[in-house]
């Protein structure tokens, strides 16, 4: 659109407003009516450790909300001239998970405990146990539980606990809610009736009644709503402290807040059954939609919900292209030390292209990316290594062909328990994130390792903000009983289909054969582990 059009769109309130709290940045992400970013600003922040505890202060919250809002407006003001004032409709997403409990005066009874917190294995194995439902660290009823087994003095005092976007929704709106999708990584969701699973809720209260805390544990859980349902308008006091120039009006509404698996769905336009997108940058992590339940509890897949409260299993791993990047930095400093100058775009696609000539099966070779532990092959801390025996077929295209499928290898044991043993079905998934760049590469070898087809989207790059903006318009902008997946479809991603490649047959096998050696070598990841110290 023009920027007088844009302007217009500004002006008159239409404009609508995402804004994602990540791990290092939080972005705000302004869009027009037909959910184009029309301005954005950003905050760059870091996680502190304290007391061993990963955290966020409330103050750096704070400063850097308002922060990232600041920069947009001037972005605003550079563009068009004008300021904001109104808004058609505000929507908020964080990191996911984590535990933020709050006592009856609206105080944080604990700093924020993130994501990033693995203090709470006990709480997850018997809370795993007791559901039947796997419950990861991150999840706040782990958190919760774990606080009651370390029978810390705060829990008696908690009249509620939420998530980091649920906090801040609430300090804006006065509203104790949350979306569906982020409320399943609070607590275990029944998809009958879309909200927390009541035996489940049973079997908590029963387990916490010897503690005798004067709280059961629905009445300090935050409200679940579905997209597009109003989840509360913007408080004068709310609108002070997003806006400290207090230019920005009350009244505007809010979209349930979501988590950033949630906006991630949503930006790739994977929430419908059958679908799913895999994330693939530092670490990687693949969401399928699922048409009914898995048939047992999986360790290794955790089980959320898109915002519409449809099923998802999302397979997790934390280790991707760290080791990838290193190898191609090593042939970086190989050609500057022959005196040539490395233009790092033609390095990464020349060394990828090179990976399609090598043998399916990566010539016998075999490496392991384990910069860190990964759960989904039991290992609490990593190794990276290359490995072969002297009958492998050593080459360049081999080398690289190893290490990009390598990358993938966590994730495709997940995915094999999904595809294989589950027999998910998946009409399609789409790429995203820093493996795909090179185009006809990362993509393809997706697409064998899970024998699925693979699309890409130029939008994909845009991002959990702008998922959580066009959650926001949908809510002001849907038509008459016009579901989430049709106004992605005809409303966001219309024409927008992406590049998709379908999986090649010698990729599929090759893949196969490679992750039978995968397996069989875990014994010498597992040595290098105990013995490389």
């Amino acid at each position: 659109m023009s920027l007088e059009a844009n302007k217009s769109t500004v002006v008159n309130g239409k404009a609508v407003l995402g804004i994602e709290l990540g791990s290092t940045r939080i972005k705000a992400v302004l869009v027009n009516e037909q959910n184009q970013p029309i301005a954005s600003g950003s905050h760059e922040w870091e996680n502190q450790l304290v007391n061993n505890i990963w955290t966020y202060s409330e103050e750096a919250i704070w400063a850097g909300i308002q922060d990232s809002y600041r920069d947009m407006v001037r972005d605003v003001k550079e563009k068009y001239g004008v300021p904001v004032k109104k808004l058609a409709a505000i929507g908020f997403s964080a990191m996911m998970h984590g535990y933020m409990p709050f006592n009856a005066d609206g105080e944080l009874l604990v700093p924020f405990r993130t994501w990033r917190n693995t203090m709470t294995e006990k709480a997850s194995e018997e809370l795993t146990d007791l559901f039947q439902y796997h419950i990861p660290q991150r999840w706040s009823i782990a958190h919760l539980y774990q606080a009651m087994l370390n029978q810390e003095p705060h829990v008696k005092d908690i009249t509620f606990m939420t998530t980091l976007e649920g906090y801040v929704h609430w300090k804006l709106t006065g509203e104790k809610v949350l979306g569906v999708g982020e409320g399943s990584g609070m607590f275990p969701i029944d998809m009958e009736i879309k909200n927390y699973d009541r035996t489940c809720l049973e079997a908590f209260d029963k387990l916490a009644a010897p503690y005798g805390f004067p709280w059961k544990l629905e009445e300090i859980l935050p409200k679940v709503l579905l997209a597009g349902e109003e989840a509360g308008r913007l408080t004068e006091e709310g609108a002070k402290l997003l806006d400290t120039t207090g230019e920005l009006e009350a009244g505007i509404p809010f979209c349930p807040p979501e988590g950033d698996a949630g906006t991630g769905m949503v930006a790739t336009n994977s929430i419908a059954k059958r679908t799913g997108n895999v994330s693939a940058g530092t670490s990687v992590f693949s969401m399928v939609v699922l048409e009914k339940p898995l048939s047992k509890v999986y360790p290794e897949i955790d089980l959320v919900t898109t915002p519409t409260g449809n099923l998802v299993a999302m397979v997790h791993c934390n280790n991707c292209t760290s080791d990838l990047n290193a190898w191609v930095n090593l042939f970086k400093e190989f050609a500057e030390a022959m005196g040539m100058k490395v233009d790092m775009n033609q390095l990464f696609g020349t060394l990828y292209h090179k990976a399609m000539e090598g043998d399916a099966d990566c010539g016998g070779l075999l490496a392991y990316n384990y910069f860190s532990g990964e759960h989904i092959t039991g290992f609490e801390e990593g190794r990276p290594m290359f490995v072969r025996t002297p009958e492998s077929k050593f080459n360049l295209a081999n080398f690289m062909r190893v290490n990009l499928f390598t990358s993938l290898g966590a994730l495709k044991t997940g995915m094999d328990i999904l595809l294989k043993e589950e027999g998910v079905k998946l009409d399609k998934i789409l790429g995203h994130g820093g493996l795909f760049k090179t185009k006809g590469v990362g993509q393809n070898l997706l697409a064998g390792a899970i024998d699925t087809p693979v699309s890409v989207m130029e939008t994909a790059g845009e991002g959990g903000a702008w998922g959580i903006a066009v959650l926001a318009s949908y809510l002001v902008n849907k038509e008459e009983g016009e579901s989430l997946e049709d106004y992605l479809n005809n409303k966001v991603f219309a024409g927008q289909e992406g590049e998709e490649v379908q999986p090649d047959e010698r990729d599929v096998r090759g893949f196969d054969e490679f992750m039978v050696r995968y397996k069989e070598g875990l014994a010498i990841e597992r040595a290098a582990v105990e013995h490389l110290k």
